[in-house]
Order: structure tokens, then C-alpha cells, then sequence
């Protein structure tokens, strides 16, 4: 189906392809020179440059509409309207004589929150990714499209810097005012993804939704879980249980009668992949996926998900339909009765898992603490400990008291009971099995970490359970797992007070939420 697109500023395209199906988008991907398929039918690109999230590279337009809304930093940089009007103008000539793929979709599983995007795309494969990502039209749907946002991705498109105001080839603008997003030079399509994330976490809030960057799924008896994290924490490995339904992995919004995919596909890590350690992934890479930055082997076609060659950051966008358990409709009914916040501690102190009360859950939701993971932003190749704003603070525009309140609030209308997972390292310098933390998530899923008794860490102040079925005991505690106590009494210092100096950025957060920190002494 043809578009004009001269309302954006498109004129002259060779052809505007518009909501094409995963079979047509990968014949022109094939037939363009953009990847090639695997032999289990999928379709591989390798993304050049950009391989991660550029997280130096994105900006937010600063308007006085929006100025005041905005939680300005080294995270959401301004601006000017006229700087992203000039790239805006630039990339829309570029696409003049090029072909052109649309894709009309939806962020929101819950009709009362939905909210339409139009995806404009340079490169085809792109083009399947985000068809794959977000959720698919229905052709009377499709017939009375009317966007709310427009996201253009040119990737062949590079800004210069020194006069575009941008501070590489790589550019990420959103205009929450104009409702539209440009992204420049770089082919990785976690961007678009994530630039539709922060449209959401800027418009839901207003509507008393709260968004979340976590993962979703619901037990046989319709009982609804979240699980908080940033990228390699384990969102999308541990919601994908075969004994519970997954909602989605990534995105999602909390209503006081439901919680809600804003997605319709999965974007998954590939590095040391198996179909014995996640079958569910593994399975799904097949035709209709997108496969980026996996070495493949050119005769066989075969994958070798060990090799980190192009990428440690190598991933997969798959429609959540291929995933066996999934819930197709995106929505529960029930709201979220355990919310697990995923992180990863490198300096090995915190408890493999613990509860939180509210004001404890307040403060390390927003404290967001984890370890950057090797590949997800470009230049990280090694853990690094780190402070993440509500597990997700790249994409969240607004200030983190707003996102925090709604969080105290649905915990409260939910009576949810909120935890703090650890699958990082211990004391033994060794990282956490995914069997032992499956196992604990399992425990707090069915309630059954609730009979165990429990100790208070006296640093961190959480609730440590001292016994979990199929969990060594002695792991449960992690000063048992350090040979040196002093050593693990510095550390727990350490950390404590990086705690304590991270949380001084967030002035406008209550006292009793402030104290519910751990103490350095």
C-alpha cells in the first residue's frame, strides 16, 4: 500500500512500502544486500559501528511547553527546536530517491492506554524489527491509522557534529512537543525501541499509569509478577519460565486493574545462548526474527552464539507469539501481587535475594543499582558497578519522585510484596547459578519464602530469608561466602556509601525514603 509522507517532509521517494509482512520486509532485506538468513530461517544483520544503545548521543528538545516536565542532565540533554528542525530537514532529504518502509503500530496492550506510532524506516530490515517489536494493527485498525507520534530511523544518515549540534555521526532527538523522534547513524535497533520506552514513560504518568522497565509474567491462578532490571540482569531469562505465562520482557505499564505490555515482541541477548539454558530464546530464533551482530558460520549457516567477535551485545527481536507460554493478548487482569527488582552486584555483598518494605523498595527502585554489563553501551567490556534511575534511567524523562510515588502507590493499592535479587557475584568471586536464582524467584513467586525465617542485613537493612529450597544455605548470607570478614565488612562499606553519595542527586525525594538506605557505619 502507497503513503504520502509529504506532511513529514518526504517528498520523491523511489517507493513507500507500508506495513509490509515479515516475509516481504526479509525478501527486500535479502534482495537490498542487508543481511542474510541463518539456517533456521532467520534473518542476520551486522550493524556496524553502533552495536549498543549510544547513550552519549541522545537528546531531548527544550520548549517551554515541555521544560518544566523535563529531569535535565547528562541523561535527557537539551536541544534547541531549531537544531532538531535543521537534522529533521536534512534526514528527510536524504530519503529523497530511496525506497521507504512504514510501519503503523501500537505501544500498549490495554485499549484504555494504547498509544500509535508511525515508524519511519530507511532500511527493511529495520523495518521487520520494529514490525516484530511493537503491537501489529489489524487491518481495520490499520484502515483508520492516525499516529500519535512519528519516529524516523536513517542510519545511513550522518550528522556532523560541529554544526548539527550533536555529539557524534550518532543522534537520538525527541521532540515530546512536535511528537516526533529522529534517530541518525546508527543501524542498532534496540534505539527505536527505546525511543518508543521514553515517549511512554513520558505520556502514561500523566494518565496514572505507572511504566516500568521490567519483565512480566502470571501464574496458572492468574497471579501477575514484574521483574525490574537493566540489560543482562536476567529480565527477559527468568520471566521466561515454562511453568508461568510470559506477558512480555521489557516494557510494560502498571494500572490499578491490570499491567500491560506496551510491546508485542521480545529483543533478547544472544551472547553464550543454548537451548538447554534457554530453550524458550533459542527456539524463537527462527524466520521472521532479526538477528544482530551473531557470528555465523558461512557455509552452514549455523550460529555460534559463543563468539563475541562482531558483539558481546548480539541480540534478537522476535514477535512474542514465538514464544510457546506467551500471553498473546499482552494484558493481565490481575495487578502484580511480587515485584522483583534484578540486580547485578559486582562488589558481592548483597544477598542473593531479600525483601524490601515500602519505603526500602522506594529507595532501591530509584537507586536502580546494578552493573553495566559488558556490550550493552559502546566501550563497556567488563562489569561495572553502577547507579541506573528506576532500573531504567536512560529512558526516563521525568524527574525519579514521579516515578517512585506511582510505584508506592500501586505497591499500596496492590499489597504487593517487593523483593531485591542479586545475580551477580559473591564473596567466592563467582556469579550466581541461574539455577539457585531461579529457584529463589520460584520461592518468592509462590509465597513460599515467606515460611523460611528471616534475618535483617545490618548494612543494607533487607530482609534475608535463612533457608530457600534447592538454594545451598550457606549463600543465602553473604559474609558466609567471604573467607576475609574484614574484607567483606570494607566492601559492604564501600557500596553502602556509593549508596548514600548516588542518592544526594535526587533532591526531591521524602525523608523516610532517604533513610531507608543502608548506613555506611
Amino acid at each position: 500500500m502507497s503513503l504520502n509522507l509529504e506532511y513529514l517532509g518526504i517528498v520523491n521517494p523511489t517507493a513507500v512500502y507500508r506495513n509490509l509482512t515479515p516475509a516481504q520486509l526479509t525478501e527486500h532485506a535479502l534482495f537490498r544486500g542487508e543481511g542474510t538468513l541463518s539456517n533456521t530461517g532467520a534473518l542476520v544483520v551486522k550493524t556496524g559501528k553502533y552495536t549498543g544503545r549510544s547513550a552519549n548521543d541522545k537528546f531531548i528538545v527544550d520548549v517551554p511547553a515541555v521544560h518544566d516536565e523535563i529531569a535535565w542532565g547528562k541523561v535527557n540533554r537539551p536541544i534547541s527546536r531549531e537544531k532538531f528542525n535543521a537534522l529533521w530537514a536534512k534526514a528527510v532529504a536524504y530519503l529523497q530517491k530511496r525506497d521507504i518502509f512504514v510501519f503503523d503500530g501500537m505501544a500498549g496492550a490495554d485499549p484504555k492506554y494504547v498509544k500509535k506510532f508511525r515508524i519511519v524506516n530507511e532500511l527493511a530490515s529495520q523495518n521487520l524489527f520494529i514490525h516484530q517489536l511493537l503491537r501489529r494493527p489489524t487491518a481495520e485498525e490499520l484502515e483508520a491509522f492516525s499516529e500519535d507520534y512519528v519516529i524516523i530511523a536513517v542510519p545511513g544518515f550522518k550528522c556532523v557534529p560541529a554544526t548539527d549540534g550533536t555529539n557524534s555521526e550518532a543522534a537520538i532527538l525527541v521532540d515530546f512537543d512536535a511528537r516526533r523522534v529522529l534517530i541518525c547513524g546508527t543501524q542498532y535497533a534496540g534505539e527505536i525501541k527505546k525511543s518508543v520506552f521514553t515517549v511512554m514513560n513520558y505520556l502514561l504518568p500523566k494518565e496514572g499509569i505507572f511504566p516500568m522497565h521490567c519483565s512480566a509474567n502470571v501464574g496458572a491462578n492468574g497471579d501477575s509478577a514484574v521483574f525490574f532490571g537493566l540489560s543482562g540482569t536476567g529480565k527477559t531469562t527468568l520471566s521466561a519460565d515454562p511453568r508461568r505465562s510470559l506477558i512480555g520482557d521489557d516494557e510494560h505499564g502498571w494500572a490499578d486493574d491490570s499491567v500491560f505490555n506496551f510491546e508485542g515482541g521480545c529483543y533478547a541477548k544472544c551472547i553464550n545462548l543454548s537451548k538447554e539454558g534457554e530453550p524458550e530464546i533459542y527456539n524463537a530464533i527462527r524466520f521472521g526474527a532479526l538477528v544482530e551482530n551473531v557470528v555465523m558460520d558461512p557455509d552452514t549457516r549455523e550460529f555460534d552464539f559463543d563468539d563475541d567477535s562482531l558483539a558481546v551485545n548480539s541480540r534478537v527481536g522476535y514477535p512474542i507469539d514465538f514464544i510457546p507460554n506467551a500471553v498473546l493478548s499482552g494484558k493481565s487482569d490481575s495487578v502484580p501481587k511480587t515485584v522483583i527488582f534484578l540486580t547485578a552486584d559486582a562488589y558481592g555483598v548483597l544477598p542473593p535475594i531479600s525483601k524490601l518494605n515500602e519505603k526500602q523498595a522506594m529507595y532501591y527502585f530509584v537507586s536502580g543499582f546494578t552493573s553495566k554489563v559488558a556490550g550493552t553501551e559502546i566501550g563497556v567490556t567488563e562489569p561495572v558497578p553502577t547507579f541506573s534511575t528506576c532500573f531504567g534511567e536512560p529512558f526516563m524523562p521525568m524527574d525519579p519522585s514521579v516515578y517512585a510515588a506511582m510505584l508506592e502507590d500501586k505497591v499500596q493499592k496492590s499489597g504487593a510484596n517487593v523483593y531485591l535479587v542479586n545475580t551477580g557475584w559473591n564473596g567466592t568471586g563467582k556469579r550466581m547459578k541461574l539455577s539457585y536464582t531461579r529457584a529463589m524467584v520460584t520461592a518468592a513467586l509462590t509465597g513460599e519464602i515467606e515460611k523460611a525465617e528471616f534475618v535483617t542485613d545490618p548494612t543494607f537493612g533487607v530482609q534475608v530469608p535463612t533457608t530457600v529450597e534447592g538454594v545451598p544455605s550457606e549463600l543465602l548470607i553473604p559474609e558466609n561466602t567471604w573467607e576475609d570478614k574484614a574484607a567483606y565488612q570494607a566492601a559492604c562499606r564501600k557500596l553502602a556509601k556509593s549508596f548514600a553519595e548516588n542518592f544526594r542527586k535526587y533532591t526531591k525525594m521524602p525523608a523516610d525514603v532517604v533513610a531507608a538506605g543502608p548506613k555506611a557505619e
